[in-house]
Order: structure tokens, then C-alpha cells, then sequence
């Protein structure tokens, strides 16, 4: 699906309600409230399935607020999903957040907390050990024009090598869903992948090995990964839902940082029973390992990722300006006593 499709026609209406989206002091809301919440089965997810799983978002958003999850596969589904007012909110990606913000004219959508940081690498085949022996080869992404992709191509670019979304130039990439760029590694057909955790150690065990950690790529090594978004209208018409979700993963956060076992088996189960698929014990603690779980949204990233992404051609423009709403996040922070966040 091509990242400049609008995501759903419903973005209008949205829209009206989209002025003064910052959020200040939140006045409670009147009468019973349900929260939709997205998010994904995924590992880069842990807060998120940790924190519904194990009740710890449904104590702190109070008897007054129904939580009702809502799994997507895709950043794209979510998005699509959050525009047609099917959800109100959703842990995702960078760039789905990015584009949802630019389709809608930097309308529809607030980041207002993080969530994830790290776990993206380049794992390739023997014999490849550096962006000059990947000339002439085939790597795969999870979707063209996703956080993957762009981080792939933007790579090759700095090194000297050609790409295009047709799959030419030095290096042919070659977009495709995670498990099957894992089948295909196995199968020789591709010689490597940019890919998130938990399939980049997959493929190492598979008998690839990592010719770049992204995390190399950033200052400190953060980047974001997963950060979580709101529906502006929902996020104006109820602040203290929003916050208490976000005292929520915060309290979920500590948990996942603290017991990292006993999320390990949360997370495992979780995503057996949404996708029926079960992980390696082996390959979820590989992959923990090279997850960071954190409030912070590392806001400096996600514009550096729009800049990358403009270049390449996937968007008109990088103008994240007003995009990031972290009032209620910096209230929860400082309400416990630790550091709060520069907005952006």
C-alpha cells in the first residue's frame, strides 16, 4: 500500500474539532466513558499487552472508564481504524503516526507519550559484510515506506548506493510482511532484511548475522519505536482519560522494566492467544534484550525519520510542528517524582 494513499475518507471529520488540541489542566468527564485502545501483538508492544493483560490500565483509568482493546497487524490498519472513529487511541509506529499527521494536515492525531526504543537491525547472509557487497542483492522491508524502509534506504543512500521504489537501482528492496522476509531469508531467496525484533533474531538463528544495529545509528542509541497517539477530538474532550492512561503505562512500564520474566511470559501468552502462533522463550528474551522500554517518545528521531522520509520522496513535507501534545505526560512524570520531557 503506498504511503501516499489518504488513509480513509474519513479524516473530515475529525477535523472540526482539531484547534487548541493542547491539553492543559484535565477536567473530569461527565457520565461513563469508553476508551478504545489500539495496539499490536507484537514484542515492541510490551507495555501495551503487559499493561491490558495484566489489568494495570483498566485500575488506573477507574471504574467510570470501559477499556476496550483493539488488535491491529499493521500501522496502516490502525490509522485507518483512529480516521473512522473505530478507536480513540493506539500504540504504533513512527511513521504511521508521521503520515496520519501530514494526511490530515496536522489535524487528527497527537503523540502524547513513548513507549519503545530500539530493536531494529540490517541482518544479512555470510558473506556480506559491508553496504558495498549488498550491491546487486535483494533486501527486504516490512512495507514500503515504513519506519523499516525508510531507515534501509535512507542507510544504503549515505553509502553510496541507489534505490527506488520499484525495486532498481544498486540495491533492489524488496517490501514484505516480516514472516514471510523470514521464509524467504531461509529459503536464499533474499540475502537480507531490515526488520524490527522479534524477526531480526530469527533470522540471526536462521544463520544471519547483524550488519547494522540502528541503534549505532542514533545519538545514545534511541530511536522510537512504539510511542502512543490519541484522536485530537478524544484527547480535547477527555483529558483525564488520557492522563490516567498514561499513569497506566507508566505503572506498566515499571513493571515490564522491573520483572522482565514475568512480562516475557505475559507478553508470550498474549500474543499465542491473539495470533495463535507461539514464540521461542529464547527468541522473546533475545529480543527483550535489545528493547528499551521508556515514557520518553524521543521526539528528535521522528523528525529526523520525516526529513529521511522527504528526501526519499515518501512525503511532501516534514513539518511535525504541533504533533506532539506532552502536557499530560510531563503532569504524570512530575506527579512521581520524575524528570519531566522538553516538548518539542
Amino acid at each position: 500500500m503506498s504511503v501516499r494513499r489518504v488513509l480513509a475518507t474519513a479524516v473530515a471529520g475529525l477535523l472540526f474539532a482539531a484547534c487548541g488540541a493542547n491539553a492543559s489542566q484535565p477536567s473530569a468527564s461527565t457520565g461513563p466513558v469508553t476508551l478504545r485502545l489500539g495496539y499490536f501483538p507484537n514484542v515492541t508492544h510490551a507495555t501495551a499487552i503487559v499493561g491490558i493483560a495484566n489489568g494495570t490500565f483498566a485500575q488506573a483509568l477507574g471504574s467510570n472508564v470501559t477499556l476496550e482493546p483493539h488488535t491491529f497487524n499493521a500501522g496502516p490498519e490502525a490509522t485507518e481504524a483512529l480516521f473512522s472513529n473505530a478507536i480513540d487511541a493506539s500504540f504504533i509506529g513512527p511513521n504511521p503516526a508521521i503520515n496520519a499527521f501530514i494526511k490530515s494536515s496536522g489535524q487528527a492525531i497527537r503523540i502524547v507519550s513513548g513507549a519503545t526504543s530500539g530493536g531494529a537491525f540490517l541482518v544479512v547472509k555470510d558473506g556480506i559484510n559491508s553496504a558495498a557487497d549488498l550491491r546487486g542483492k535483494k533486501v527486504a522491508s516490512p512495507q514500503l515506506g515504513n519506519t523499516q524502509d525508510v531507515a534501509l534506504r535512507s542507510w544504503l543512500k549515505d553509502q553510496g548506493l541507489t534505490t527506488d521504489a520499484q525495486g532498481g537501482g544498486d540495491v533492489a528492496i524488496m517490501p514484505q510482511s516480516n514472516s514471510q522476509t523470514l521464509q524467504t531469508f531461509q529459503a536464499g531467496q533474499i540475502d537480507g532484511a531490515w526488520v524490527p525484533e522479534p524477526w531480526a533474531t530469527q533470522m540471526v538463528n536462521a544463520g544471519g548475522h547483524v550488519l547494522v544495529d540502528e541503534r549505532t545509528l542514533w545519538p545514545e542509541g534511541k530511536y522510537v519505536t512504539t510511542h502512543l497517539i490519541v484522536n485530537t477530538t478524544f484527547l480535547q474532550a477527555h483529558p483525564d482519560v488520557i492522563k490516567n492512561l498514561i499513569k497506566g503505562e507508566m505503572a506498566a512500564t515499571d513493571f515490564v522494566n522491573s520483572n522482565a520474566s514475568a512480562a516475557q511470559s505475559t507478553v508470550s501468552n498474549e500474543i499465542t492467544r491473539i495470533t495463535g502462533s507461539s514464540m521461542s522463550p529464547d527468541v522473546l528474551a533475545t529480543a527483550w534484550g535489545n528493547l528499551t522500554f521508556t515514557m520518553d517518545p524521543i521526539a528528535s528521531s521522528l523528525q529526523k525519520s520525516a526529513d529521511a522520509a522527504k528526501e526519499l520522496g515518501f512525503l511532501d513535507t516534514s513539518d511535525l510542528k504541533g504533533i506532539y501534545d506532552l502536557t499530560l505526560l510531563n503532569q504524570v512524570l512530575s506527579e512521581a517524582g520524575k524528570p519531566t520531557i522538553t516538548q518539542p
